[in-house]
């Protein structure tokens, strides 16, 4: 059963039909330039909410649950890639009007504005990028450590029997290993997370979704290339802690990224907006604030 707070948050969003797949969004605060959320694997838009009304106070922030997570629709015959998650933020910003925006990415999500940011190279994007943040997401998927869960749920014989029997303990124990600071999140933000992959049957899409571990080896040269000519301003945000998305990976993105800005949280592992929210919501809130005054005095 999902707490009185994560109902809260299916409540205050809505579902969007994109390609007759529903896509959960949810929306708030206006003013500026909005902040497009976008979350990782496996969980959803809710790990954003610690962060979400401190967000909303300055400015419009949106999320969206990609298809197979959270609230979103979890079809069997659906292909999972990234690209097509791509297309779905797509679909949604042009569907709440959004033309701009500072992208935040986590985990997954790094991939899929990745691939945004190879779309806005060939101007393909159909919004353009104020900014762009990425946070403890394996880009270089090469010095990537895979949890057990990942690398069971990659097998074509042991993941879909994995995934039936995946059962809420194991799920907590894993997160928290993965946690800079093991204590951050309660029981009940835990079950949260664990109920949110289960919604609609998602847990057994999770041999699916884990798909994209595949695609960053296929596409990096295309995702990669992307980060070396992006032209925006650009913050790696990241969780040293994190035994899965290194600080390695962190280092490299920002040798990368032109320009881009390396903020390293000692204490913090693979979800820093959970861990410490004030100071990722510090953070951003001074990186993006930078980043506003410069484009208003052009």
């Amino acid at each position: 059963m999902l707490s009185r707070s994560a109902e809260d948050w299916r409540a205050r969003g809505r579902v969007i039909d994109v390609g007759g797949r529903g896509v959960f969004t949810i929306s708030a605060g206006d003013g500026g330039v909005p902040m497009l959320l976008l979350h990782g694997f496996p969980s959803s838009s809710y790990d954003f909410h610690r962060c979400w009304d401190a967000w909303a106070a300055r400015r419009r922030v949106v999320a969206l649950d990609f298809v197979g997570f959270g609230f979103s629709a979890k079809p069997a015959d659906f292909s999972y890639s990234l690209h097509e998650q791509a297309d779905a933020v797509e679909v949604v910003a042009a569907r709440l009007g959004i033309t701009r925006a500072h992208v935040v990415a986590h985990d997954m999500g790094t991939s899929v504005a990745t691939e945004l940011c190879a779309r806005h190279a060939r101007k393909l994007c159909g919004f353009d990028f104020a900014s762009l943040t990425l946070m403890n997401g394996s880009v270089h998927i090469e010095h990537s450590r895979l949890t057990p869960s990942q690398k069971l749920l990659r097998l074509p014989a042991l993941g879909p029997l994995f995934a039936r029997l995946a059962r809420g303990w194991t799920f907590r124990a894993q997160l928290r290993r993965i946690l800079g600071r093991p204590d951050a999140l309660s029981a009940e933000e835990l079950e949260d997370m664990w109920q949110l992959i289960r919604e609609g049957g998602g847990h057994l899409r999770l041999p699916q979704t884990i798909g994209y571990v595949a695609e960053r080896w296929r596409f990096h040269r295309r995702w990669i290339g992307a980060l070396e000519v992006f032209d925006r301003p650009a913050l790696v945000l990241w969780g040293a802690r994190d035994p899965v998305a290194v600080l390695h990976i962190a280092e490299l993105v920002a040798r990368e990224t032109p320009g881009a800005r390396l903020v390293t949280l000692d204490d913090l592992g693979h979800y820093p907006m959970l861990e410490d929210p004030a100071r990722v919501t510090h953070e951003l809130d001074q990186f993006l604030a930078t980043v506003d005054a410069a484009q208003k005095s052009r």
